[in-house]
């Protein structure tokens, strides 16, 4: 039995899920609830969508459609629809069972990404299955499996290569914009790299961001392997591609509550490397205050979980801990970022310890590929800088991928509004607090508005004077730059104390180290 409405439109967008509004008479009809599924058909076309209801937007025989209902059946203002109750999907039982406690198989997390990627799902649905996940934990099987379905729900790149390399960083240092010398290092060795970033989520840029100033990064999978092809790799947005769609749907989900379930996390950046067929892998993953793994201890769990997933997905995992005590390079929001890259391939002494971790890491990379030595790759990698094919390298995939081959440094525009931050006394830098330096330059506008951020003139170990600069605060307006300020003078005054200076002391000197795990 079906009841026939008119087709109103909403004009709202749910983000991909399919909601039709109804009046409380009708939902009374066949006894149906918020977020209860209906059959909806128009023609011979038909959805399942998730209903609301209400008394003041949609009267009695009326339907509000969202725009995703009228766009899948081609609904016009006043048309008839019929709906019809349908239950709620399987996967909705299988997220009770693992609420519960219960092992998933791999056919029930197929089943719920199925309905992830079909919308069936409501996102109190999808969330209580992120929060399940978060609380009862997912063993290695339920992980592999979680990632192979990720895999499958979108698209993979077809690069006819034997070694596929690939590098990811867990995040949270500023600065740290490895990827940017990686690629076009490896690149220019001949090895192929075919990197998809991320934007910005919670810090002043991400790896997408910083490429967005020198070329579009919202390629389409055939136009990467284009790229790919001729200049054996890109740096290119993965959330414009559909290579493990799935994906992108759990971290918005995980986003809001800042939910980041262990294995979840695993199976999403081994997703991301499966898709674009990368053979071996390098994890780098930052410890210290501000990073997101704390401790020693915590990164070498989460190494040793990256490399036996990875060998059931048939990828070399190799994965080192760095320090994350500070920023890595001095620049810190999208466009000073891409200056700083820039003049680094130039062959400018700016940023050592940028430029020194992204030589070890290639260095590592091309060790991983069976053909140097850590010592040789390192020279590779060096020698790459020095003679300036892998600047030339990063120009070449900036053509192809549309952007101005010859920029310069110069012609990078950052924030006109600007004003520098001095020392308050004489002393030693031994902490820089990377959190506060993230609220600064987000406060300043980074990442929407690409020439705003922070330029730092210490790192951990400088001795200052008094009045001496320590960073600069770049906006591209008088009111952000104040907003900028207002953030940094209102930090607590022993934190603020922190991100700039404290007393010379001989405790807690920065050693720079780097474990590794293979």
């Amino acid at each position: 039995m079906t009841l026939e409405l008119t087709a109103k439109k909403m004009d709202l967008f749910s983000g991909g899920k399919k909601i039709i509004v109804l009046n409380s008479k009708d939902a009374e009809f066949f006894d149906l609830k918020p977020m209860d599924r209906v059959r909806v058909w128009h023609d011979h076309k038909s959805v399942i969508a998730i209903i609301d209801i209400s008394e003041k937007f949609v009267k009695k025989g009326s339907a509000g459609c969202f725009e995703e209902v009228y766009k899948s059946l081609g609904l016009k203002q006043g048309d008839k629809i019929r709906i019809e109750p349908v239950p709620k999907p399987e996967s909705v039982r299988l997220i009770k069972n693992k609420m519960d406690g219960h092992v998933l198989t791999s056919q029930e997390i197929d089943m719920i990404i199925r309905d992830v990627m079909e919308e069936k799902l409501s996102d109190i649905e999808l969330t209580a299955f992120m929060t399940s996940v978060y609380i009862r934990g997912l063993t290695d099987n339920e992980t592999v499996s979680l990632t192979k379905s990720i895999v499958n729900s979108g698209t993979t790149l077809k690069l006819k290569k034997d070694i596929i390399l690939d590098k990811h960083c867990i995040g949270g240092v500023p600065g740290n914009r490895t990827t940017m010398l990686i690629v076009p290092i490896i690149a220019a060795y001949g090895m192929t790299i075919p990197k998809t970033s991320s934007r910005a989520i919670t810090s002043p840029a991400g790896t997408a961001d910083v490429m967005e100033v020198l070329a579009p990064v919202s390629l389409k999978e055939d136009e990467i392997e284009k790229v790919v092809n001729k200049a054996n790799g890109c740096i290119v947005w993965g959330g414009a591609v559909n290579l493990a769609a799935a994906d992108d749907k759990l971290i918005r989900v995980r986003t809001p509550l800042s939910l980041d379930p262990h294995g979840v996390l695993l199976a999403s950046i081994l997703a991301k490397k499966k898709a674009v067929g990368a053979t071996h892998v390098l994890i780098d993953i930052p410890i210290g205050r501000g990073a997101k793994v704390p401790d020693e201890e915590s990164a070498r769990e989460l190494a040793r979980d990256f490399m036996s997933i990875g060998s059931q997905l048939d990828m070399s995992i190799h994965c080192i801990i760095t320090p994350g005590y500070d920023p890595v390079g001095a620049a810190v929001g999208p466009a000073l970022e891409a200056r700083e890259i820039l003049r680094i391939l130039s062959g400018e002494r700016v940023s050592q310890d940028l430029r020194d971790k992204a030589v070890i890491m290639s260095g590592r990379l091309l060790k991983m590929s069976g053909k140097l030595s850590q010592e040789e790759g390192e020279k590779i990698a060096e020698k790459m800088i020095s003679s300036g094919k892998a600047l030339k390298k990063l120009r070449e995939i900036i053509e192809l991928q549309g952007g101005n081959p010859n920029v310069s440094p110069e012609d990078i525009e950052v924030g006109e509004k600007k004003v520098t931050v001095k020392a308050h006394r004489s002393g030693r830098i031994h902490y820089i607090n990377t959190r506060s330096i993230t609220a600064i330059a987000r406060a300043a506008g980074a990442p929407k508005t690409k020439g705003a951020g922070v330029y730092l003139y210490i790192e951990k170990g400088d001795k200052l004077k008094k009045g001496q600069p320590m960073f600069t605060i770049y906006a591209e307006s008088e009111q952000k730059l104040d907003v900028a300020l207002d953030v940094m003078q209102k930090m607590p005054p022993v934190e603020f104390e922190k991100v700039v200076l404290e007393e010379m002391s001989s405790e807690n000197e920065f050693k720079p180290y780097m474990l590794e795990f293979h």
